[in-house]
């Protein structure tokens, strides 16, 4: 048998081990990798890899959505705001816009940084 990645190794176990809070910034890491990745395929006009990377950020829009719990009322805000970045997303991937792609990602950095925020004061 041979040997696992190291790094495949540790990236799993950091997601194995990681709290819902860790997961969700996780998860606002990877979309803002994604849109970067979409961003740059726009501008080199890769086209299949701006597609693939714009699904990728709307398929963790989707998980962020479907996790949201409705009996705190920030959830539908929250909702409302998933809904649009979302629509954003699929109009980006239609017209391969990279304007609207920097757009979603202002939009993902703000978010991260707000949870940042929320886990650190939860933390104290």
């Amino acid at each position: 048998m041979a040997a696992s990645n190291p790094y495949s190794m540790y990236a799993n176990s950091k997601l194995m081990t990681a709290s819902p809070a860790q997961l969700t910034l996780m998860l606002y890491d990877g979309a803002i990798k994604f849109c970067n990745l979409a961003i740059q395929a726009v501008e080199e006009g890769n086209i299949q890899k701006a597609h693939t990377n714009i699904r990728k950020v709307e398929n963790i829009i989707e998980e962020f959505r479907s996790t949201l719990n409705f009996k705190y009322p920030v959830a539908k805000e929250f909702d409302q705001v998933y809904e649009y970045i979302y629509h954003r997303l699929v109009e980006a991937n239609m017209k391969k816009d990279k304007e609207i792609l920097e757009e979603v990602l202002k939009h993902l950095r703000t978010m991260r940084t707000t949870w940042e925020e929320v886990m650190k004061h939860a933390r104290q």
